[in-house]
């Protein structure tokens, strides 16, 4: 009925005061009627009685005297006296009656008196039609009745005196009503406020949940009794509750962080095949975007056959599945491992992905690095076997043949020496062993020496060499031998894929923060299939191999220059020229 516990519990009370209240008013008037009313009857009895005595012992004349006496004595008693002889007819009156040869034999108290100590009848007036009481008492002589005083009071004061009590208790009971009514709801409202303050914190606490600074506020009440322990016994259960999901949002935030920053992809999947939590690692390694997978299905998230195929089979069979996945055209190799959850939720699959592209590219420059080294080191081991064997059937015997044999032997040899110090130095370099000077050095100087070092070269195979570099240019911040190495690599790769009459140009020019270098030749190029790997170690163009070199030369430039903090890359087209770009910061 109410939304408050305080008027639920005082209402009714406050209803059983009420009709306490009014049901003792109701009987303390009755009460006190009746106790006033018998009191009249009691005096008006007693005045009677008296009256009637007087006339006992004296016989009743109506004279001046007599009659005189009564209207004193009525006017004393303030009540109406007649006297009535036995035969019912008026003897004496203390006032005059309209009719005094009326008969008052049939009248109830006179009846009553015949037979009693005296009659008694409470009834309206038939002259004024006031309600009054009439008190009969036998005056006798000898046991014989010889006549009756009647006695009458109105009871118009009574009934006013009457109203009057009856208007004070209702006063009185209104009164107390409305003290006691807000008296027992104040009573209930301190009472009942530390429940209203639990029941707050509760409703905040269903509503908006355990924020990170959220303490509980609840104040002990002073009275130790059953609403201040429920008090104590709320904030000590909110307090272990906020620690205990204060620690939860720790280990949640912890467990999220580890996810977030997984290079590993995580997916839980529940029996339906609906995506529950998934990482960013998973949009990142399968290209998804922004796309939000939670509440998706693997159907629609994972648009690959092998991974549904593998979730069905891990929540199946309810054992961990693991197969290697390739996605095409992506070219990319996914390792999915699922694992049953159902400790957690009946049916749900833990799906962890691992991208192995990288390791298989590994794998793959690893294995053309040992062809390609076996391949470079058979030739000249080959050719120094056949050489020694030669000498060893009898070319010793012939000078002029053994000197030309071992002039060969002694090129090998350099040339296997060479592949082993660019080898050594490359894995120097790689290794952060080899120190870079740096220093302010001007792109100029370093493109002059170079073309200095390599220009007769260029100009023997009729080469055009054209230096493009503004006066004025920054310095870069390099170590100036390292950068004349990488440019005399790329400049040494031009003169030797550039035919007769091409032309070769060396370039520096400003790029905001850092200095482009770049050589471009109008030579055979390099095909497009070829270009992503052309700075791997050994590495060269089906081209390339009939020329010589051992194919560190790019691999070395490539380490030179990120050791600068710079990058390098080719732009070629095949039959039109290459050209090898790097930048330096500058100075």
């Amino acid at each position: 009925m109410f939304k408050s516990i305080r008027y639920n519990i005082a209402f009714p009370i406050i209803l059983i005061l009420i009709i306490t209240i009014f049901a003792l008013g109701s009987f303390f008037a009755y009460y006190f009627n009746k106790l006033f009313y018998e009191m009249i009857r009691q005096n008006l009895v007693a005045h009677a009685q008296l009256v009637a005595l007087a006339f006992t012992e004296h016989p009743i004349q109506p004279n001046p005297d007599r009659e005189m006496q009564i209207k004193q004595w009525a006017t004393i008693l303030d009540e109406q006296i007649m006297l009535i002889n036995k035969d019912g007819r008026i003897i004496l009156a203390s006032d005059s009656p309209e009719n005094r040869s009326e008969n008052f034999l049939d009248n109830p108290e006179i009846k009553m008196a015949l037979t009693q100590d005296y009659g008694i009848d409470h009834r309206r007036n038939d002259q004024n039609g006031i309600d009054t009481l009439y008190i009969a008492v036998p005056i006798k002589n000898e046991n014989k009745i010889q006549a009756f005083v009647r006695m009458a009071i109105p009871l118009g004061q009574f009934h006013s005196q009457q109203r009057q009590l009856m208007t004070t208790l209702g006063s009185i009971m209104v009164l107390a009503t409305l003290v006691i009514s807000l008296f027992t709801i104040n009573i209930f409202r301190i009472a009942t406020r530390p429940i209203n303050e639990l029941t707050k914190s509760i409703a905040t606490l269903t509503e908006y949940g355990f924020s990170s600074d959220w303490k509980p506020k609840n104040p002990i009440p002073e009275q130790n009794n059953e609403v201040s322990r429920l008090t104590v016994a709320f904030n000590y259960l909110t307090e272990q509750l906020h620690t205990q999901i204060e620690a939860l949002e720790n280990e949640r935030n912890k467990i999220s962080a580890v996810l977030q920053e997984m290079t590993d992809g995580v997916l839980i999947i529940d029996k339906e095949g609906t995506i529950q939590l998934v990482n960013p690692a998973v949009q990142r390694m399968l290209n998804l975007g922004e796309l939000n997978l939670i509440g998706k299905s693997i159907m629609q998230a994972l648009d690959y056959p092998h991974f549904i195929e593998l979730w069905q089979k891990g929540r199946d069979i309810k054992e961990s599945q693991s197969a290697l996945i390739e996605i095409q055209p992506k070219k990319l190799y996914i390792q999915c491992t699922t694992v049953p959850l159902d400790q957690v939720a009946e049916g749900s699959v833990l799906m962890i992905l691992q991208n192995l592209t990288r390791q298989r590219y590994l794998e793959t420059v690893r294995r053309d690095f040992i062809s390609n080294i076996s391949h470079e080191l058979r030739t000249p081991l080959a050719s120094l076997k056949a050489l020694t064997e030669t000498l060893q059937e009898g070319a010793l015997e012939d000078p002029p043949a053994a000197r030309k044999f071992l002039i060969q032997i002694e090129t090998e040899v350099d040339s296997l020496s060479h592949m082993v110090s660019e080898l050594l130095e490359l894995s120097r370099i790689e290794s952060g062993q080899v120190p870079l000077r740096l220093r302010p050095a001007s792109p100029n100087e370093i493109l002059e020496k170079v073309v200095e070092r390599l220009g007769l070269q260029a100009e023997r195979a009729g080469i055009q060499v054209i230096v493009e570099c503004a006066p004025h240019l920054p310095d870069v911040l390099a170590d100036p031998q390292r950068l004349e190495q990488v440019l005399g690599n790329l400049f040494h790769n031009a003169i030797k894929f550039t035919p007769h009459g091409g032309k070769i140009i060396l370039s520096a020019r400003a790029e905001r923060d850092k200095i482009l270098f770049s050589v471009k030749d109008s030579g055979i190029g390099i095909p497009a299939e070829d270009l992503p790997r052309i700075f791997e170690r050994f590495y060269k163009t089906d081209r390339a191999r009939a020329s010589g070199g051992t194919g560190l030369g790019l691999a070395i430039a490539k380490h030179v220059v990120e050791a600068h903090g710079g990058t390098i890359w080719a732009e070629s087209v095949e039959r039109r020229g290459s050209t090898f770009y790097f930048l330096i910061p500058k100075a």
